[in-house]
């Protein structure tokens, strides 16, 4: 069963919150305040059932009345921190994260890497402003089912009540509401977001704020590093200040889009880990589990997301590894009796049942399918120029691939590397 974002109109947030203070623009920590803050190097440990992000429970607290939520919005900030790991807690602390891809974390590729091993996983990036003006955008580009959860919705915004109404539409399909402040793409310079609304600090701030005090589902942000490490230390401190219940960091700054000749820098992400009492989440140079493993160790975060090379090979999570990094050693070169063409072939089947546009089937066979289309490049020319696309011949390309003989199977390390232990780390 698919789940669609209501038709009805929307309340007006100032209806729900009329005791409500308007967000404010605010300036960056200062040296004395963040001198003062008392970091907590564990969660707490005795809240686990102070929040609950079950669908129907959060539906039920949807009906509470005003008086309930006004009291929820006038905690302190250590009670927000408290919540905040209560949350995550409740969600059962989830390491393995499928990132948000534009076009391409769409539901039925979520629901293949949970099946693979994900252990929660974000939308594709959806614009705040078509998403309440459009229906069709809409029905097209959110759905989701009662199996797809824990769930971030994430949403590009510059606009807090914008970005406010759209988030209404998703908060009761959702376990958080994410603000993306990391895309570093050219379209995301010409509609001012993402990566480019750090020169506007206080607009960002602003548009947490605004949610923080209009909604009952926790906000996330993603983020990427600013090129000073004191800088993006103050940016995080910030965004936490302002309620953001965890925050998500690629290890990247905004200028070092080429994942492949640019590392991600972790030593900024375990500064900003030891800076915050929020959950944090670390992006960037994740292509297998040995990577989750380092990851998780040198940084302190408490999960990690990957992108890129779960389009490549979604059962990343289960341990699996593309030829690409196998390494030398034969221990390491077990065939795991799975391959793209397999995986392919369940992602499929997966969008019959949970139909989405033909552009992003489209993006995702390309991706799965391109060592093998480098064999045989007139079987990827045929994709090409079909400008109409089926199940039937998405099929078939698969059929006439293994006729072929291309066939790049997966691999496994003989030690289990897709097992994470209780302290994060994989064994």
């Amino acid at each position: 069963m698919r789940f669609k974002i209501p038709k009805l109109p929307l309340i007006s947030p100032k209806t729900l919150n009329p005791l409500t203070p308007k967000p404010h623009m605010a300036s960056l920590l200062t040296a004395p305040e963040a001198q003062a803050r008392t970091l907590h190097s564990d969660p707490p440990q005795d809240l686990d059932d102070v929040l609950c992000s079950d669908q129907h429970q959060q539906q039920e607290e949807q009906q509470q009345n005003f008086a309930d939520t006004a009291v929820s919005r006038c905690l302190s900030g250590e009670s927000r921190i408290e919540r905040a790991w209560a949350h995550w807690s409740k969600l059962g602390r989830p390491k393995l994260i499928v990132a948000p891809m534009v076009d391409n974390s769409e539901l039925p590729f979520r629901m293949l890497c949970r099946k693979y091993g994900a252990d929660a996983a974000y939308t594709p990036m959806l614009h705040s402003r078509i998403f309440t003006e459009s229906e069709k955008y809409r029905d097209q580009e959110f759905t989701t089912c009662k199996e797809d959860r824990p769930l971030f919705v994430q949403f590009c915004a510059n606009d807090p009540e914008v970005l406010l109404e759209a988030a209404k539409r998703v908060e009761p399909y959702c376990d958080y509401v994410d603000i993306n402040l990391g895309c570093p793409q050219r379209i995301a310079r010409r509609g001012n977001y993402g990566a480019f609304l750090m020169d506007n600090l206080p607009l960002i701030k602003s548009l947490v704020e605004n949610l923080v005090q209009n909604l009952r589902v926790p906000v996330s942000c993603k983020v990427r590093i600013f090129p000073d490490l004191q800088d993006t230390i103050k940016y995080a401190r910030m965004l936490e200040d302002a309620g953001c219940s965890l925050l998500a960091v690629h290890g990247r700054t905004r200028d070092e889009k080429d994942q492949k000749k640019v590392r991600a820098n972790w030593d900024a992400i375990k500064a900003v880990k030891s800076s915050l009492r929020i959950p944090v989440l670390a992006n960037g140079n994740i292509r297998h589990m040995d990577d989750v493993h380092d990851c998780l160790e040198a940084t302190g975060a408490d999960g990690v997301l990957s992108a890129e090379s779960l389009l490549e090979n979604p059962a990343l999570f289960a341990g699996f590894r593309t030829a690409e990094w196998v390494p030398g050693n034969e221990e390491s070169k077990k065939d795991g009796k799975l391959d793209q063409a397999d995986l392919l072939v369940e992602y499929l089947k997966l969008c019959e049942q949970y139909p989405v546009p033909w552009r992003m089937i489209r993006a995702h066979v390309h991706k799965m399918l391109g060592q093998w289309f480098r064999i045989h490049p007139h079987i990827r020319e045929d994709l090409n120029a079909q400008s109409i696309l089926t199940f039937e011949f998405l099929y078939s390309i698969v059929d006439r691939l293994r006729e072929l003989g291309a066939g790049i199977p997966l691999h496994l390390k003989e030690t289990n590397a897709a097992t994470i232990c209780a302290n994060g780390l994989a064994t």
